[in-house]
């Protein structure tokens, strides 16, 4: 059989991430004669002609998940954005109370308290990696629920923990166990939702992480200020057990391959299933190692992939270092209590709400219209143009956020600031994902990939800001920042707007 160029970078291909039909037969072999006109070709083996007719009967079976009636769908999305939604709120909620973490544990070093919130997305990064490839070996719901039920337990950990370095340790851990849902949500809109679907799903599942960063503060300023820090984490353990109640009766397996096993106990031959479902066919240990090597060779042989996950990780940078400096700004510069300093987080949360409404509307419109003019073909590049009027509107934010506050102007200018900020990430956050869903082969190693990074940036970030702030007071530090988002996230976009298309053509890792 012969093998094609993308094979020969990546010999497994996951299942779950190819887009433009159910993946259960192998496309790159040679035999594959499914576009030429009937009676020009195909195998003249009766068997093979069997094997395709059943994976046909299979692709128009109503257990299949592309086949399921929409209701049925939207449930799921909506149960895997709630998981999505609890983990990310877990990641801040304790943020105004970083004043009361040092109290508590007597922490003299801004770093070291700026540590006990962002060290929960260094393990956040990394999760996705092993647990992405586990959810094709035993389907998405277990890796669900299981990493939920883990990360209960372990806030109720940070609630009790008796000082600084069990908290770390427990926020890490909780970190890891909570990145299940970044780590299957893609796979499951993939399996439920053809390409010109996926614009609503993604924006719903996108909102979780954007959005539950920014309700966690105005919910946890006040809860700390009045009951105290430890329940900020009671309450998380309490969001997380809800999500339980609701999803282990209601969420239903998504994976194909994992589905069709399941119900008719299929064993293909051995080169089928490397094809149908990588994970059941190989080794599990051989099968992470793969997983876990695909995201640093398309980030690293990618310019593309390495540009949009780059941009997304400065600003995904820029959003938590604002939450460790909130506290400071708004309790130390305008008074705010500890619940009242919660509100502050207000802002970036509104402009992610206007943004998924708005943004969701005009980037199905104009991918709508742009795939008219094409004959009704659409292109991956068709969704930078929303990614491109985004990105106008970050330098913008960041800029009024840090000038107003070092100028001590009312309050509410700085939280517009954050506004605009937040419209902006939102806008440029669902296109990024979309076209990387779209471009590449291993859409699920791609999107790996950027979240790594963008952690990675998230978990950094906070630990230089109160250093960068003093050095550079919040008007230059954030024009330092507000340029680095006009270096990348403007010139970038437009070239791949006119470029990424060629550049697809010449690459191995991409669709064609």
């Amino acid at each position: 059989m012969a093998v094609s160029p993308t094979e020969s970078v990546f010999p497994i291909e996951s299942a779950s991430v190819k887009t433009s039909r159910t993946h259960i037969s192998a496309q790159d072999d040679t035999n594959d004669f499914s576009q030429l006109p009937r009676g020009e070709g195909g195998s003249a083996i009766p068997n093979e002609k069997a094997e395709d007719n059943a994976d046909d009967d299979w692709e128009r079976d109503p257990a299949h998940p592309r086949n399921w009636v929409p209701a049925r769908k939207w449930l799921v999305i909506t149960l895997i954005s709630m998981y999505t939604f609890v983990t990310p709120l877990g990641s801040s909620m304790m943020a105004p109370g970083l004043p009361d973490i040092a109290l508590k544990y007597n922490i003299t070093n801004p770093t070291i308290t700026a540590m006990t919130l962002s060290i929960f997305l260094l393990s956040f990064a990394i999760g996705p990696l092993f647990l992405a490839p586990l959810s094709e070996m035993y389907g998405r719901v277990w890796v669900f629920h299981i990493g939920n039920i883990i990360f209960l337990g372990l806030n109720i950990g940070c609630a009790l923990a008796p000082n600084v370095a069990s908290l770390i340790v427990f926020r890490f851990l909780a970190g890891l166990a909570g990145s299940a849902p970044i780590a299957c949500g893609g796979g499951v809109i993939a399996d439920l939702f053809a390409e010109h679907e996926r614009a609503s799903a993604m924006a719903l599942f996108s909102l979780g992480p954007l959005l539950g960063p920014s309700i966690g503060p105005i919910i946890g300023g006040f809860v700390a200020e009045t009951i105290g820090i430890a329940y900020v984490f009671y309450i998380i353990a309490a969001l997380s057990g809800f999500c339980a109640l609701l999803g282990i009766p209601l969420l239903k397996e998504t994976y194909a391959p994992v589905i069709r096993l399941r119900l008719y106990k299929v064993a293909p031959d051995p080169e089928k299933a490397a094809s149908e479902s990588p994970a059941l066919a190989m080794g599990k240990w051989e099968y992470i190692w793969i997983n876990l090597k695909r995201p640093v060779i398309i980030f690293t042989r990618s310019f593309i992939c390495f540009i949009l996950s780059l941009y997304m990780a400065l600003m995904y940078g820029i959003y938590y270092l604002m939450f460790t400096t909130f506290p400071d700004l708004f309790t130390g510069i305008y008074h705010f209590s500890t619940g009242l300093s919660g509100l502050a987080y207000f802002g970036i949360g509104f402009g992610f709400l206007s943004a998924t409404v708005f943004g969701v509307k005009l980037s199905d419109k104009i991918y709508s219209y742009l795939s008219a003019k094409n004959g009704g073909v659409g292109k991956p590049e068709m969704r930078i143009p929303v990614l491109i009027f985004g990105s106008l509107f970050v330098p913008v934010g960041i800029l009024w956020y840090g000038w107003s506050a070092q100028a001590q102007i009312q309050f509410m200018m700085p939280i517009i600031g954050t506004a605009i900020f937040g419209f902006g990430l939102m806008t440029t956050f669902l296109p990024i994902q979309l076209y990387l869903v779209d471009t590449f082969t291993y859409a699920a190693s791609a999107l790996s990939a950027a979240s790594v990074f963008r952690s990675l940036f998230g978990f950094a970030f906070p630990l230089f800001g109160a250093q960068m702030f003093a050095a550079l007071d919040y008007g230059g530090g954030n024009s330092l920042l507000a340029g680095l988002a006009i270096v990348i996230g403007i010139p970038f976009p437009i070239w791949i707007y006119y470029a990424g298309e060629g550049i697809r053509a010449r690459s191995s890792l991409t669709r064609h």
